[in-house]
């Protein structure tokens, strides 16, 4: 498959790859980056792959993950600025994380839901209020999170 050009952020935690989806402005970055930093802090392994542009491709049946060479290593902090970030590219990504505003979602998502990045690249959602202090603690309910780096 070639590459196609998803408006995301995906990040890695230990040895899971996430892609944070949605509109513009809907806190792709800042739960990215909040969870980047929180594994940090708990001794994982975390590393950006690409912020609001992600190339993404299917390989032997994994979804993988780089950014455009322009962008490579850089996270775009809303109000705050640019900064630059350790990172790893390519990535396989194992889940989409659509950030929600809890006022206008469904109280329950549907269950077992997917989000098709494109026709070959299927991954597991998950539906996470945009505004959730620790949204790792969240995340790590549905994602078994290891220490590990990649191999």
């Amino acid at each position: 498959m070639a590459e196609v050009n998803i408006h995301g952020t995906a990040i890695v935690v230990g040895t899971q790859g996430l892609i944070f989806v949605g509109p513009a402005g809907s806190g792709k970055s800042t739960l990215a980056f909040t969870c980047l930093a929180a594994a940090r802090r708990l001794g994982l392994f975390s590393a950006l792959v690409a912020d609001d542009q992600t190339m993404v491709s299917v390989r032997n049946g994994q979804v993988l993950a780089r950014p455009p060479a322009t962008i490579a290593g850089l996270i775009e902090l809303r109000g705050s600025g640019i900064v630059t970030v350790e990172t790893l590219a390519p990535a396989v990504l194992h889940y989409a994380v659509l950030p929600v505003d809890l006022a206008e979602a469904e109280r329950l998502p549907p269950e077992a839901e997917d989000l098709e990045l494109t026709p070959e690249a299927i991954l597991p959602l998950i539906r996470l209020s945009g505004r959730t202090p620790d949204p790792l603690a969240m995340l790590a309910a549905f994602i078994p999170f290891n220490g590990k780096a990649p191999s």
